[in-house]
C-alpha cells in the first residue's frame, strides 16, 4: 500500500486520545473503581457457593450452671459415651498380638543380629492386613521417624511395635484421666495428696489446675501408673511417691513435728525437720510464700514443699559468683545458671547444709575415697 494512502487514512481517523494526560487522582479513582468491580464480582461468586460465610460459626458453649442439674447430667453422659467410643477405637491385646504376628511374618532379611527389620513395601502390606484401627500407624511419616541408618532402608520391627504400644498406652491413659475431668475442659484440679507432686511441677503459677496433656508428657506419670500392678513389692511401694505407704510416711513425719497437736506447724516446729539444718532465713521465706494462720502453717500446705529446701549461705557468695560468672556482677539470673552449667552445684550448696558441707570438703572426701579404694585393691 502506498504510504500516502496510509497517511491520508490516518488523518481521516478521529483522535480518541484525550487532549491531556489524566491526573494522579483520576488514575487512583479509576484503579479503585476497577478493584471494587472485580472484588464485588469475586465476593458475589463466593456467596453463591458458600452461604455459611455470611455468619460466624459458634465456637463457645457455656458450661451448665450448678443449678442446671439436667444439663449437667446430659453433659456427663455424653462425655462418658464419647470416651467409651474413643476407648473402643484403641487396639486391644488380641489385636496387638495379631499385629506382631503380621510384622514378624513380613520381616525383610537380612536380620541385624537378632533384630528383625521390615522395609517400606512390606510395611504397607502389613498396614493393609492389620485393619482399620492400625491404619494411623502405617504412614510414611511414622516410617521416616523410625528410619535411622539401615543401609537397606528398613526399620526395626521391635521399635515400631513399641511405638504402637506406647501410643495406645498414652491414649488409654488420656481417656482414663479424662474421666476425672469434671468440667470437660482438659484440666484436672488438685484434690488429694498424691497429685501434689504433679501440681508442684506442672502448675508453677498455682492456678489450681493442670493440663492433662502436660501430665501425659511428664516423666513421673509412670510412677503413678506403676501402682496398677497388684504384685508390686513393698520396697517399690515405699519408694513410690504416689503409694499409700509413701503418703503415710510423709504425713507421719509432719505429724511428729506437730508437738502441740493442733494440726499446724510453727517456725520452731518446722525447724526440727530432717536433721534440723534449715536456716532462719529459709524458714522466714517459706512462711512468706505459703498460706499461714496466725503465724502457723497447715500440714497440708507444707506438703506442697516437701523435700530439701533452699538455704542461703552468705559466706560462699563470692565462690558461687566465680563459678557462675554472671553478666551482671551484682546478681545471678536463671539464664546465668543455665549458661554456666553449674546450676546443680550452686543449687546443692544453697538448698541444704549437708550439701554445702559436702561441697566445702569435696577434696578431702575424694582423697578418702581414693585411700579406701587403694585399701580394697591391696586386700
Amino acid at each position: 500500500m502506498d504510504w500516502k494512502e496510509v497517511l491520508r487514512r490516518r488523518l481521516a481517523t478521529p483522535n480518541t486520545r484525550p487532549n491531556k494526560k489524566k491526573s494522579e487522582q483520576e488514575l487512583k479513582d479509576e484503579e479503585m473503581d476497577l478493584f471494587t468491580k472485580y472484588y464485588s464480582e469475586w465476593k458475589g461468586g463466593r456467596k453463591n457457593t458458600n452461604e455459611f460465610y455470611k455468619t460466624i460459626p459458634r465456637f463457645y458453649y457455656r458450661l451448665p450452671a450448678e443449678d442446671e442439674v439436667l444439663l449437667q447430667k446430659l453433659r456427663e453422659e455424653s462425655r462418658a459415651v464419647f470416651l467409651q467410643r474413643k476407648s473402643r477405637e484403641l487396639l486391644d491385646n488380641e489385636e496387638l498380638q495379631n499385629l506382631w504376628f503380621l510384622l514378624d511374618k513380613h520381616q525383610t532379611p537380612p536380620m541385624i543380629g537378632e533384630e528383625a527389620m521390615i522395609n517400606y513395601e512390606n510395611f504397607l502390606k502389613v498396614g493393609e492386613k492389620a485393619g482399620a484401627k492400625c491404619k494411623q500407624f502405617f504412614t510414611a511419616k511414622v516410617f521416616a521417624k523410625l528410619l535411622h541408618t539401615d543401609s537397606y532402608g528398613r526399620i526395626s520391627i521391635m521399635q515400631f511395635f513399641n511405638y504402637v504400644m506406647r501410643k495406645v498406652w498414652l491414649h488409654q491413659t488420656r481417656i482414663g484421666l479424662s474421666l476425672y475431668d469434671v468440667a470437660g475442659q482438659g484440666y484436672l484440679r488438685e484434690s488429694c495428696t498424691a497429685v501434689r507432686k504433679f501440681f508442684f511441677f506442672l502448675d508453677p503459677l498455682r492456678t489450681g489446675k493442670i493440663k492433662i496433656q502436660d501430665i501425659l508428657a511428664c516423666s513421673f506419670l509412670d510412677d503413678l501408673l506403676e501402682l496398677r500392678d497388684e504384685e508390686l513389692s513393698k520396697e517399690s511401694q515405699e519408694t513410690n511417691w504416689f503409694s499409700a505407704p509413701s503418703a503415710l510416711r510423709v504425713y507421719g513425719q509432719y505429724l511428729n513435728l506437730d508437738k502441740d497437736h493442733n494440726g499446724m506447724l510453727s517456725k520452731e516446729e518446722l525447724s526440727r525437720y530432717g536433721t534440723a539444718t534449715m536456716t532462719n532465713v529459709f524458714l522466714d521465706r517459706v512462711f512468706q510464700e505459703c498460706l499461714t494462720y496466725d503465724g502457723e502453717m497447715a500440714i497440708q500446705e507444707l506438703m506442697k514443699i516437701h523435700g530439701q529446701d533452699p538455704v542461703s549461705f552468705q559466706d560462699v557468695k563470692d565462690e558461687i559468683f566465680d563459678m557462675v560468672k554472671p553478666k551482671d556482677p551484682l546478681k545471678i539470673s536463671l539464664q546465668d545458671l543455665i549458661n554456666s552449667n553449674q546450676g546443680d552445684t550452686v543449687t546443692t550448696i544453697l538448698i541444704d547444709l549437708n550439701g554445702f558441707w559436702t561441697y566445702e570438703n569435696r577434696e578431702a572426701l575424694v582423697a578418702n575415697d581414693s585411700e579406701n579404694s587403694t585399701d580394697l585393691d591391696d586386700t
